[in-house]
């Protein structure tokens, strides 16, 4: 690592710590030319599938789309930011682990469904009307039903 003072290549750590909730690295570093010290943090670069939608178009997975659509369909429903912040970390978590470097936007379509079940059900049945295409009300109650015979 450069020195961002003198720019000399010559630097050592000095302490690394854990932060983020051990998602990064915080490393204090000393120059050994000049002695100036800096912080650097480190994070692995995990790449997200691109997604491949019904047309055939491709478009890179977009974080923000994911949790705007799940706002909406949580929006006046109780539910803490914290627990959609930890479903969309755990969509994404899922995806990295499918290890594809494309996947078919309804397979993210699938699990947005899955955590809005586990969140609330009024929120699931929104985004499951939209996204399914809900046509009459018949939709709407055979949904219902099949949700209240999990439960």
């Amino acid at each position: 690592m450069h020195c961002p003072f003198c720019s000399d290549a010559d630097t050592r750590v000095i302490d690394s710590r854990l932060v983020a909730e051990g998602e990064q690295v915080r490393r204090r570093r000393e120059c050994n030319a000049c002695g100036e010290r800096f912080t650097t943090f480190e994070t692995a670069e995990l790449w997200l599938p691109r997604l491949v939608k019904r047309d055939g178009s491709r478009v890179p997975f977009d974080e923000e789309k994911l949790r705007n659509g799940m706002l909406r369909a949580l929006e006046k429903r109780p539910v803490s930011v914290e627990q959609i912040e930890a479903s969309v970390s755990q969509i994404k978590h899922k995806l990295r682990a499918k290890g594809e470097r494309e996947l078919k936007a309804l397979v993210v379509g699938e699990m947005v469904m899955e955590e809005l079940k586990k969140l609330d059900d009024v929120a699931y049945i929104r985004f499951a009307s939209v996204y399914r295409h809900f046509e009459d009300l018949n939709e709407f109650r055979e949904e219902i039903e099949r949700l209240t015979k999990e439960n």
